[in-house]
C-alpha cells in the first residue's frame, strides 16, 4: 500500500477509534493477547526468518538479542496487553476544573493525539506494546519497523488486525509500513498533514535522523548510558547482585548499566568482588588509572568510554573522592535516562535523587527497572530522555494531550 494511502486511512480511522468506549478497548486487547499467544507458532516462524537473515549479515549479539523472540517473550506482550486492559482509561478524565468570576465553567480533559507514528528498530515486541497503548489512549498508529524485523512486524500486525476485525473495530487502528527503504522513511517523517505525533525508539543515529528530519512534532526517546555508583557506605552483599543483573541480565536494552563510578574509600575492598563478578559473566572491564591498580586484566578507559553506550559485555569504570564527583560524572556523560546509587547512608542518597539529572533516579535498585511493565503501565511506548511533555517510561498519560471544555449560560466578552 502506498504510504499516503496508509495516512490517509490512519486520519479517516482516528475519529472511529477515539469514540470507542472503554469496555470495547479492553474487550479488544484481551482478544487481541489471546491472538498472540493462540498463534505464538506463526509469530515465531516469522522471527525465524529475521534472525537466521540478522546472524548471516554478521549483527552484534545485543541485537539479536532485541530481534529474537519465543514463546515466553510473546507471552510477555500478551500480558502487557491483558495489564493495559486493567489500567484506567486517560481518555475524557478531568485533570482541572474551575469557575471564572464571569460564570464560564472551564474543564481541563485528556483527549487522543489522534495519529501516532512509531519508527522503530529491531524489537518486534515494540509492535504489540505499541499498538496496545496507542489504542487503549484513543490514537491510531502507524507503525515503520526496521528491515531487520520486517517478517516478525507483519507477522505479529497481521494477528492484531485479524482480532480487530474479529472484534467489529476497524482494522486500520494498527498499520504497518512494509517498505523498507530508507527513502520511505524519510517520507514519512513529512506527513505532517496526517500524523499529530512521531516516536522514534532506537540507536542514537535513527532517534538523531527523526529530530533533525521530521516535520511532525516529536517525542524523542533516548539512548541509555546508565551509571552505578557504589558509595563508601554501601552494602556490597546488595551491590554485587545489583550490579549483575544490571549489566548482564539482557545487554542489549537502554536500561542496562554501562558505567560503574566508585568510591575511593572502598575500592580496595569492592572492586576485588566487582572484578570477579564480572569475570564470571566475561564482561570487558574497562577502567581509569585508580581501578586498574586493583583490577588485574582491565583495560585503560578512554573519555569516548565514559559517555558510550556500549550494548555489549562491556562496562566502564570511574573512580571519585566523593558523592558530589559522582554526581558531576554521571551527570558530564550520562543520557539522562537511568543511574542508580548504592548506600545506606539516607542524607547522601536523598542528594544523589536531588541532583543527578536523569528520567529514573534509582537508591539501592537496579536500572533494568526503567521499564513500563515494571512501573506498573501494562507495555510501554519508549522511555523518553527529553523533558517536555513526557520522561521516562511512556504509558497511557504521556500519549494523550488535553483540551478544554467551556460551559457558558449567554456571556459575552466585554
Amino acid at each position: 500500500m502506498e504510504l499516503v494511502e496508509i495516512c490517509r486511512r490512519a486520519k479517516d480511522v482516528k475519529y472511529e477509534v477515539q469514540k470507542l468506549s472503554t469496555q470495547a478497548k479492553n474487550k479488544a486487547l484481551i482478544s487481541v493477547a489471546d491472538a498472540l499467544v493462540r498463534r505464538t507458532d506463526f509469530i515465531i516462524e516469522a522471527n525465524r526468518k529475521d534472525y537466521d537473515n540478522g546472524l548471516s549479515n554478521g549483527m552484534h549479539q545485543g541485537m539479536l538479542d532485541r530481534l529474537k523472540l519465543d514463546g515466553k517473550r510473546i507471552e510477555a506482550m500478551a500480558e502487557g496487553l491483558r495489564q493495559v486492559s486493567e489500567l484506567e482509561d486517560p481518555i475524557g478524565t478531568e485533570i482541572e476544573h474551575f469557575v471564572r468570576p464571569n460564570g464560564l465553567e472551564i474543564s481541563k480533559v485528556r483527549v487522543p493525539f489522534g495519529v501516532i507514528g512509531i519508527i522503530y528498530e529491531s524489537r518486534p515486541n515494540v509492535t504489540a506494546d505499541a499498538f496496545g497503548l496507542t489504542f487503549k489512549s484513543g490514537n491510531a498508529v502507524i507503525l515503520k519497523g526496521g528491515s531487520d524485523a520486517i517478517n516478525s512486524n507483519i507477522a505479529i500486525t497481521t494477528v492484531i488486525r485479524d482480532a480487530l476485525k474479529e472484534e467489529n473495530i476497524n482494522p486500520d487502528a494498527v498499520q504497518l509500513i512494509e517498505a523498507t527503504d530508507r527513502a520511505v522513511t524519510t517520507q514519512f517523517m513529512q506527513m505532517k498533514e496526517y500524523v499529530d505525533v512521531l516516536i522514534p525508539r532506537g540507536s542514537a543515529r535513527l532517534i538523531s535522523a527523526v529530530v533533525e528530519n521530521s516535520t511532525i512534532p516529536v517525542i524523542e526517546t533516548g539512548t541509555g548510558n546508565c551509571h552505578i555508583y557504589v558509595d563508601k557506605d554501601a552494602d556490597l552483599d546488595k551491590a554485587i547482585p545489583i550490579i549483575i543483573n544490571a549489566k548482564t541480565q539482557r545487554i542489549g536494552v537502554c536500561n542496562a548499566a554501562e558505567s560503574l563510578v566508585v568510591h575511593n574509600d572502598i575500592k580496595d575492598k569492592f572492586l576485588p568482588l566487582f572484578g570477579a563478578a564480572m569475570k564470571e559473566k566475561n564482561v570487558e572491564v574497562r577502567a581509569d588509572a585508580a581501578a586498574r591498580e586493583i583490577l588485574t586484566g582491565a583495560v585503560p578507559a578512554s573519555e569516548e568510554d565514559f559517555g558510550k553506550e556500549y550494548l555489549d559485555y562491556i562496562i566502564s569504570v570511574k573512580t571519585v573522592s566523593d558523592v558530589s564527583e559522582a554526581i558531576s560524572h554521571i551527570n558530564k556523560y550520562n543520557t539522562g535516562h537511568s543511574e542508580a546509587i548504592i548506600t545506606e547512608n539516607e542524607e547522601t542518597a536523598k542528594k544523589f535523587l536531588n541532583e543527578v539529572d536523569a528520567a529514573c533516579v534509582y537508591v539501592n535498585a537496579s536500572t533494568r527497572f526503567t521499564d513500563g511493565f515494571e512501573f506498573g503501565f501494562g507495555a510501554e511506548i519508549g522511555i523518553s530522555t527529553q523533558k517536555l511533555h513526557a520522561r521516562g517510561p511512556m504509558g497511557l498519560k504521556e500519549l494523550t494531550s488535553y483540551k478544554y471544555r467551556i460551559v457558558g449560560n449567554g456571556q459575552i466578552r466585554g
